[in-house]
């Protein structure tokens, strides 16, 4: 491991950052140090810049991918090599609020049994039967599930919080088939390296081909299935879940 990449691990260590933003702001320092084939500390502010206005309005990437590899920088920059009046600092999201967009329940259902992966079927359902983010879908180690008690726990998500969710009737089934098959010694869906979870581009790819399968035109991620979580599909309309 490269002595800058070690010492960043360590200040997000120490910064106590959740998993998930640990890996997206070494991500974004990676992405830079490739951009420009050089080492991310003999690159100057104005290159970088360069490369957000690059991300942002060339590449069209959306603001909040922008922001996060704004954030990595800016932390890499300020706490690893200790450039104390380092700013990056991106305009200000002017997307309208709209509502989220969810799939009927024969859509779930379609998209749910598309796939024929065990491994990949069990990460959907369980995205949709415990309404989590796919950042912690990926994160959730094989000792997180507790079927007596019908709950999930999920280590370090939005806020850096701990909590609770429920885990559904029917998924703890679709779990145990899945670990009989292929037993998942640590992390619940693990990456090609079992000691290492999967990835969130691994578990979008998943997603879309569930839904190319399944022919469903609606649903821009895999986020759309915890959207489906949240709501009950009701006559007139769609109402939060209580």
């Amino acid at each position: 491991m490269k002595p800058l990449r070690e010492k960043m691990i360590k200040e997000l260590e120490l910064a106590r950052l959740a998993p998930p933003t640990r890996d997206a702001y070494l991500r974004a320092v990676d992405g830079l140090a490739r951009h420009y084939w050089r080492s991310p500390d003999r690159i100057r502010v104005e290159e970088i810049r360069a490369y957000l206005h690059q991300q942002l309005v060339e590449r069209e990437l959306a603001w909040s991918s922008c922001n996060v590899t704004a954030c990595g920088l800016g932390f890499f920059y300020t706490k690893v090599l200790g450039q104390g009046g380092f700013r990056l600092e991106l305009p200000p999201r002017t997307r309208p609020k709209t509502l989220p967009e969810v799939l009927s329940r024969e859509e779930v259902c379609a998209l749910l049994e598309a796939l024929k992966n065990p491994k990949h079927r069990a990460l959907l359902k369980t995205v949709y039967g415990g309404g989590l983010r796919v950042s912690e879908a990926i994160h959730l180690k094989v000792t997180d599930i507790d079927s007596k008690r019908m709950t999930i726990r999920v280590e370090q998500g939005k806020g850096r919080r701990d909590r609770y969710t429920i885990l559904s009737e029917r998924l703890p089934e679709e779990l145990r088939a899945y670990w009989r098959i292929q037993r998942p010694p640590v992390w619940l869906f693990p990456g090609l390296d079992v000691n290492r979870p999967m990835t969130r581009a691994s578990a979008q790819r998943i997603y879309y081909q569930a839904k190319k399968a399944a022919a469903i035109v609606r649903g821009h991620g895999i986020h759309t299935l915890r959207h489906n979580a949240g709501c009950r599909i009701m006559p007139g309309g769609i109402r939060r879940a209580a």
